[in-house]
Order: structure tokens, then C-alpha cells, then sequence
């Protein structure tokens, strides 16, 4: 998705040990820096996505956050000035909260925006969010720029443990066959390569789109009829369009998220899984 849009900076003459460290650790990462160096010490930082968001909350840097997206819900920044969504951030806005560094989740999607506020001064560090070990990176990544290595290292072992206690829960025998929907119209799942197409998995159910040529791919009407679902998990944010697929699957039971840590690639997950993968495996 885009992973070749931002360069790095160049970081000649950086002696900073932090930094230095930083800079090894990205060179690995498919995540990357746009705009200027960003200073030793980060204490002021804009995150464009919930999940980042909550990604610097769970590491204790709830400080540091001067600006978040629209769509952020965390009552711990719900006194924070809003910059903006996904792919529209307000540049204005931005500017006017004077941030040392902006975090994005990287995407065609905002890649002009993004590329103008580099261009302005600001400094932007993407990250990839599309599978499980994105998200594992970004805490990884995000724990070294605001210093809190120890409390990344262990957020990324409580979702790895979560993982591997579902993965031993799983039940013998004949698996059932699951859709993650996250739109109805049109009617957006998840697919292979995503983090919700490897939750699935862990739960040992069986993704139906899991042949499908995208991580997030429109799954047709003739898809689902042709390969009806055991279980359909509903991550819509709208019901626009529910009922039609629910008329596509009569035989199919629905599970609905309880809340949208599910769709939160981040710390979220680890508490998230569990109740997922119980509600998939419950009895028809």
C-alpha cells in the first residue's frame, strides 16, 4: 500500500546515541521519516489515527500529545485540539499546534497532504499498519523516539502472548468459516495480509476471502453467495447496507464488535483478541 513514498533524512554528523539507535532501527522498518530530523528529546507530537494514538497512551506519553485526528475516542484526549482526518489533516491546524512530530499511518491516501506539511517544516514519521507485525513495529518504533523502550517491549509481548494462548485454545476438528466485514457498500472484508485476516487465524477459524488478491479487497455479491459464511464478524461503522447482505445470508450467524479496539491495529488488539476468537468459536 504506497510503502515507497517517504525517504528518510539524511543524518549526517548525528551523535546522539538515541538517535543513532533510532536511525538503525528504522533502517529495517518499512516505516519512515519525511521532513526534518526531529529533535533528541520529542515532547510534543500529533498522531493522525486512533490506534497511534492509543499507541502513545499505552507506552505513558499521554504528555507529549498536542493534537490527534477527528476520529480519535480516548476520553484521555478528548480535551485535545482536533488536526483532521486519515487522508484530509487540516495543515492550518497542524502548523498552529507547532508539533516537533507528526504521526501518520502511512497511505497513497495522504500522501499529498503529508508530503506538503514535510515541506513546510514538519517533521512526519509513517508507519505501516496493515499486519500484525506493523503494529508491533510502531510500538517498537514509537517506544524508541519517545524513550519508553521498556514499556514498547513489553506491550508488544502482552499482544504476542495473547496470540499464543488463543492459538492453543483452538479446538480440533472441522474449523468454521468466517467474513470480516468492514463495510457494506460497498462490501469491504478482511483479507489476506491484514492484521484481521491473522486474528482470524489465530482464533482458528477460516477466513473466507482468504484467496481474495488484497488485504482489504470489495468482496461481490456473487462471492458471498457462492461461498456463504459461517459467521459474519460486523465491523461496519454504518449500517448502510446491512440488510442486503444479511438477506445474501440467512443460514449465517452475526457477531458484532462490542467496541473498536478490532479495528485498531495497536495495543488494543491484545485485549481484544480474546473475546473475538470466544465469540467465534461459541456454539450456533
Amino acid at each position: 500500500m504506497g510503502e515507497g513514498w517517504l525517504r528518510f533524512p539524511s543524518r549526517a554528523g548525528v551523535c546522539d546515541a538515541a538517535v543513532v539507535l533510532l536511525a538503525l532501527l528504522l533502517a529495517a522498518s518499512p516505516a519512515q521519516w519525511l521532513g526534518p530530523k526531529p529533535p533528541a528529546t520529542v515532547t510534543r507530537v500529533i498522531t493522525i489515527a486512533p490506534s497511534l494514538t492509543e499507541t502513545v497512551l499505552a507506552l505513558g506519553a499521554q504528555d507529549v500529545l498536542v493534537g490527534v485526528s477527528r476520529f480519535d475516542e480516548a476520553p484521555e484526549v478528548k480535551a485535545l485540539p482536533r488536526v483532521g482526518g486519515f487522508v484530509d489533516p487540516s495543515i492550518e491546524t497542524v502548523l498552529t499546534l507547532k508539533p516537533q512530530l507528526v504521526v501518520v499511518q502511512k497511505s497513497p491516501g495522504n500522501q499529498k497532504p503529508i508530503e506538503k506539511l514535510a515541506s513546510l517544516g514538519v517533521t512526519v514519521l509513517a508507519l505501516p499498519l496493515t499486519t500484525l507485525a506493523d503494529a508491533s513495529e510502531a510500538m517498537r518504533i514509537l517506544g524508541a523516539v519517545l524513550k519508553k523502550d521498556a514499556r514498547a517491549a513489553e506491550l508488544i509481548g502482552e499482544l504476542e502472548a495473547a496470540r499464543a494462548k488463543e492459538r492453543a485454545l483452538t479446538p480440533k476438528g472441522a474449523a468454521p468459516s468466517v467474513l470480516f466485514i468492514y463495510g457494506f457498500s460497498p462490501l469491504v472484508v478482511a483479507g489476506p495480509g491484514s492484521f484481521a485476516d491473522e486474528l482470524l487465524r489465530d482464533c482458528g477459524v477460516q477466513n473466507v476471502a482468504t484467496r481474495a488478491a488484497t488485504a482489504y479487497p470489495v468482496w461481490s455479491r456473487e462471492q458471498l453467495v457462492a461461498s456463504p459464511p459461517q459467521v459474519v464478524v460486523d465491523a461496519s461503522d454504518t449500517g448502510d447496507g446491512r440488510e442486503s447482505v444479511k438477506a445474501l445470508t440467512p443460514k449465517s450467524r452475526w457477531v458484532a464488535l462490542a467496541n473498536k479496539d478490532l479495528l485498531h491495529p495497536g495495543p488494543a488488539l491484545a485485549r481484544a483478541l480474546g473475546p473475538l476468537c470466544a465469540s467465534l468459536r461459541a456454539a450456533p
